[in-house]
């Protein structure tokens, strides 16, 4: 466990997991706690190589489209009905409805699977703030068609990761990584959506843009959809951002480090 604040990638592959990266799924790590950030298809195995359930402080998810939170089904086994020694439910920070959603998968019965007993549940709803072990968990409500969230992480060194969840352009999420030392910020859009039809993803330039509207010190593009590679995410992003720019690769681990007075991140990326 660690003080400094980092993220691991457990996946970022869109819409479905490709051979060697599950979805989208990240380890933050700092201040003492762990945090699973989004919970999609295959980020369980990839998550249970650096922590085991039961030594989780919370889970946060963006949304319920199952590349972000499929792997709760199974979390929900283990953490019930396998060798985890679970004391207490574990935090659940997610969209309103997760409860019933999983319930509705789960039961297989007259009796309605007991949830509960695995996840202690918070609903979501925008500006919305959270205390979890060391870290501060500010969401906020963003464009993706469906109720959806990005958030802030900080520690209290001032180190600060903004996550775009899924989400096209939007004034909150601009907001939400005001300053941040890193963004990771979905790419999924190959182009842009055709004239008339609403945006729910970024594409890279426009990654590239929010950053820069943002002033965030770095950028991390993640969640890049079946016709983009990451060599032309990053180099497309890089038109419309002058910092740093690189792929959230699955299983590296990025140190996220604190912004000084001069307006650079401290900080290294392994």
């Amino acid at each position: 466990m660690t003080d400094d604040l980092r993220f691991t990638v457990l996946g970022s592959a869109s819409p479905y997991p490709r051979a060697g990266n599950p979805c989208s799924g990240y380890l933050v790590e700092g201040g003492g706690t762990r945090l699973w950030t989004d919970a999609g298809s295959g980020t369980l195995g990839a998550l249970r190589e650096h922590v085991r359930l039961d030594q989780l402080d919370g889970i946060w998810i963006s949304h319920l489209h199952a590349d972000h939170c499929a792997d709760l089904l199974t979390a929900y086994y283990g953490l019930l009905y396998a060798d985890v020694e679970l004391t207490a439910p574990v935090p659940l920070l997610a969209p309103p409805g997760i409860a019933d959603r999983l319930a509705g998968f789960l039961t297989n019965g007259p009796r309605r699977s007991p949830v509960e007993d695995a996840f202690r549940i918070v609903e979501l709803h925008d500006h919305h703030r959270a205390r979890v072990g060391g870290l501060t968990l500010t969401s906020r409500a963003v464009s993706h068609g469906m109720p959806a969230f990005g958030v802030r992480i900080e520690t209290e060194d001032g180190a600060c990761l903004a996550y775009s969840g899924d989400s096209a352009p939007c004034d909150a999420l601009t907001e939400l990584a005001d300053g941040c030392t890193v963004l990771l910020c979905e790419a999924d859009s190959a182009q842009p959506p055709p004239a008339g039809t609403e945006a729910v993803h970024h594409t890279p330039e426009e990654a590239g843009t929010t950053a820069a509207d943002a002033d965030a010190k770095r950028l991390v593009v993640t969640h890049l959809g079946p016709f983009l590679e990451p060599p032309e995410a990053v180099r497309r992003a890089a038109t419309h951002y002058t910092g740093p720019v690189e792929y959230a690769a699955p299983g590296r681990t990025f140190g996220v480090g604190r912004v000084t007075r001069l307006g650079r991140a401290t900080g290294k990326s392994k």
